[in-house]
Order: C-alpha cells, then structure tokens, then sequence
C-alpha cells in the first residue's frame, strides 16, 4: 500500500487549524464565485434547434424533443463511444459511474439526462448491461448531432483541422497519429480496440436544452476541463491529501479493476 511522503509539513492542531480557516475564507470565495457563474450560464441567451435529429433510444426512434419525456429541461453527456469502438471511453465510462445515483432524482426534478453517442445501440445496450447502468443513452449515428454541437470531427476534417471543439479551431490529425506519453489518448484508444485517429475523432462534452411553447432551445454547451464537475471521483480526489496524484493515466472501467 502506497504511503504519502513524511516530508510534508506537520503542524499541532491549532496551527492546522488556523490555516485551515485561511483556507475556508477563499473556499468560501469560490463557492460565491460558482454561485455567480451558474447564474451567468442560466442567463446564456437560447439559440432555437432548428433540426430535426432522430435517436434511436430502447423505446424506439425518438425525436430530441421526445429525450425530454415531459420534462421542460434537457442534460445532455456527450459519451464517446464511436461506431468502430469495441467499447466505451474509459474516462467517459467513469464520469457515467456517477449518473446512475442522480439521473432519477433529476428526473423528478424536471430535468432529463441523457446520454449520447454514435455507436448503434446494441453497441451502447451491451455496454449498459455490462456495467449495471440504468440512465437512459440513446445513439445518434450520424444524424448530424455530434457534428453539430462540435464532439465529432470526420476523418476529412481531422486531417484538415476544419473542425471545432471547446470553441476553438481544431488541429490537423495524422492517421498515423500515436498518441504516445502515460496520458496521452493512445491508451484510450487500447482501451476502447481502435488507433488514435479513430478514437479520437469522438470528443467529450456536454450540452443543455429547454422547451419552450413547443420548441426546442440550446442553452449551454462544455468541453475538456470543462466536464470536471461532472466527474464525481474528481470532486474526491481533489480533497484527498494527494490531489489527483496522475502521473499517468490511471483509470480503468470499474469492473476491470479486480478485487479491491
């Protein structure tokens, strides 16, 4: 078992305890900071969806307004989970972990989530069943969504880097791209059965929805770091004495782990 280096300052309770209180005044600070960019984000003008998207979810074929199940409000995962993977995104698959526990209490709440990937649904059932997930995930194929909330570069547009995420141009990707380095995306790409320049033309992120008077509006949209306070163990791990302590890439799906 791993232990955490004597070097590290030790102090008397008191002594903890006034840095401690330093330390509650900016974490205090960055709650109200929070607060006021929810706020700002819930105050993001809505751009009407003008598309006619079609899913296919476990109840059939579905419209994006059909995800929302009643509800006024829309949360969308945007899984990386390709038409050629052999299985999920690892890192995806463990941010999905967390879902499980809320998805019905948002749901009471007014708020559909809803996970979102290009691979065929058999693909995306088998992997639901295998990892005892209940949240509902629908696939896109290549209707047009992924592409259009900017979590999908074809292979042209890899190549081209005539595509955006995270609200910038992309960068031109080589097939023969390798991804090397502990966490660079070729262990992602091992983990899911496919090269770099397959597993990384899906993307990650997430997208939010309104209906309103029968239409459908985007409200927000997040990328890369961006998803960190979606990821439950994250939020652990930064209150842990080491942090994330990743000098590589570390996860794995949960049922790859043996016994713990």
């Amino acid at each position: 078992m791993a232990t955490i280096a004597t070097t590290h300052p030790i102090a008397s309770r008191d002594e903890w305890l006034k840095q401690r209180l330093e330390l509650l005044r900016d974490e205090k600070e960055l709650t109200r900071r929070s607060d006021e960019l929810a706020r700002r984000r819930q105050a993001l003008p809505w751009v009407r969806v003008e598309k006619d998207y079609r899913f296919d979810t476990d109840e059939g074929e579905a419209s994006l307004k059909d995800l929302f199940r009643g509800r006024l409000q829309l949360l969308v995962y945007h899984f990386m989970f390709g038409p050629d993977y052999k299985a999920g995104c690892p890192s995806c698959s463990a941010i999905a972990d967390g879902f499980n526990g809320f998805w019905e209490h948002l749901a009471a709440h007014d708020v559909m989530l809803w996970a979102v990937s290009r691979a065929p649904l058999e693909k995306l059932q088998a992997y639901k069943k295998r990892l005892g997930w209940t949240f509902p995930w629908a696939s896109s194929d290549d209707n047009g969504f992924n592409s259009d909330f900017s979590v999908y570069a074809t292979e042209d547009q890899q190549l081209t880097g005539d595509y955006e995420y995270n609200f910038r141009p992309g960068s031109p990707i080589a097939k023969s791209a390798s991804g090397a380095g502990p966490n660079g995306p070729g262990r992602g790409a091992a983990m899911t059965g496919t090269d770099v320049f397959t597993y990384v033309r899906e993307k990650p992120g997430m997208s939010a929805f309104v209906l309103e008077d029968g239409a459908v509006y985007h409200t927000y949209s997040a990328f890369a770091r961006g998803l960190d306070g979606l990821w439950g163990a994250y939020q652990w791990l930064d209150r842990a004495p080491r942090g994330r302590n990743e000098p590589e890439y570390w996860w794995k799906r949960r049922d790859e782990y043996g016994a713990l």
